[in-house]
């Protein structure tokens, strides 16, 4: 680097660093770190809360009191409705399908798949995680001692060509998957992606794919078309291959909702089985309330464009920022999804920590640097996962406005070899 190209990096960080410094005198305190709904976003489904009242017929039978282990039967014709699947290959629980995820890897693990040995009997378990990813899908596995492999993701979805290679490996059980808007990149799984995650032959029989299909309906833009994994295998006579997860966490309540597990007849019986010894029932009359107020298909989506309403100038606006911020330079790049609740961003290659860390100090927290990675490690230490749904648009724009001077001191820093 020769001197002049140093002095221009010296003023320049000088700057943001002058920048910085008034932020700071302003001492706040934003959170950027998790991708929950706004208050405006609940407010919207507070006429759930109405379904049941003292007067309430309370379902086909009694829902106040105990069974029904794997939902009612009303619930599951609006799921089935949104989903196209019969009422038998699908298990309605409670609020999170992030308990479903966490119990089918546990059962697994104690018990098998479909009959098979415990994987806690087979040695080493191995595990496939597209990177970057959803940071609670690898708690999870790092917390039963799996063997994470990183996949790089691509414009399409995960490297197919490298999956396809790793399951002739007995000893990897499984994938992460968030295949629309996935988690935080945005991607939606292409068509070719799908049906090759629908022939997929692993050599270990008892290999699943947790497909987290978290985001189906959350589009910023109206409903993106994605083609249906579960009937592209059931084309290959390979089903049995997915679990397939969901939730209402982001269509009602994020803390009062249901989730739902689905996939093969032959695996659903399996996990009722289990779900017979350890509940006596889920909380149906969240599950009525629900049934009732989201009615089918169409009225959820009509529901999902009033959450786009919200969503999508905070998401606009974001990237604006972004535009306005690099638009001269080249060090960062970002995705624009169509949906979701997330935007991914690369920054300089060795500058996320310290960038999150600056932005810290300014008084705005972000998700951990690393955290879209297997345990925590980034290994160029770049991504950074922006979650615009929560705060109001004027705490956006400024902790936006800190992320980017933040950004460009780490980067200065870096060239300078100061940091």
């Amino acid at each position: 680097m020769d001197f002049q190209g140093t002095d221009f990096l010296k003023n320049e960080l000088k700057k943001e660093q002058e920048l910085l410094d008034i932020y700071k005198e302003r001492k706040l305190n934003l959170d950027m770190s998790r991708g929950k709904p706004s208050t405006a976003q609940l407010d919207i489904s507070s006429s759930l809360l109405d379904e049941l009242t003292s007067t309430s017929n309370f379902g086909k039978i009694d829902y106040r009191n105990y069974g029904i282990n794997d939902g009612i039967s009303e619930i599951k014709e609006v799921f089935c409705d949104l989903l196209g699947i019969k009422s038998e290959e699908i298990i309605v629980s409670g609020n999170a399908s992030l308990t479903l995820m966490y119990d089918s890897l546990q059962r697994a693990l104690q018990f098998g798949v479909l009959g098979g040995i415990p994987w806690n009997k087979q040695g080493l378990i191995k595990w496939l995680c597209p990177v970057p990813g959803y940071d609670r899908h690898f708690a999870i596995t790092e917390l039963f001692g799996i063997q994470m492999i990183n996949i790089p993701m691509k414009e399409t979805g995960p490297d197919m060509d490298l999956i396809e290679a790793l399951i002739h490996d007995e000893s990897v059980k499984g994938i992460w998957c968030v295949p629309k808007y996935s988690n935080p990149q945005g991607i939606i799984y292409s068509d070719d992606t799908i049906k090759r995650f629908a022939k997929l032959k692993p050599k270990a029989q008892d290999f699943r794919v947790f497909w987290d299909n978290a985001y189906n309906v959350h589009g910023l833009y109206g409903f993106d078309q994605m083609l249906d994994v579960f009937a592209e295998a059931k084309k290959e006579g390979n089903e049995d291959l997915f679990y397939i997860f969901g939730s209402t966490s982001k269509i009602t309540f994020a803390g009062a909702g249901v989730a739902y597990l689905y996939g093969s007849q032959k695996n659903m019986d399996s996990i009722r089985k289990f779900i017979g010894i350890q509940t006596i029932g889920p909380d149906k009359l969240v599950q009525l309330s629900h049934a009732r107020y989201l009615k089918n298909k169409d009225n959820i989506l009509r529901l999902m464009d009033k959450h786009a309403d919200f969503l999508r100038p905070k998401f606009e606006k974001v990237l604006e920022i972004l535009d306005d911020s690099f638009a001269d330079m080249s060090i960062v790049k970002y995705s624009r999804p169509r949906g979701g609740y997330f935007i991914s961003v690369d920054l300089r290659e060795g500058t996320a920590k310290r960038t999150l860390k600056i932005a810290l100090e300014a008084g705005v927290r972000f998700t951990n640097a690393g955290a879209t990675f297997p345990y925590g490690n980034d290994p160029y230490d770049c991504n950074v996962r922006i979650a615009p749904s929560l705060p109001p648009i004027n705490e956006l724009i400024t902790a936006m406005e800190i992320f980017c001077c933040a950004a460009k001191i780490a980067y200065y820093e870096k060239e300078l070899g100061v940091y």
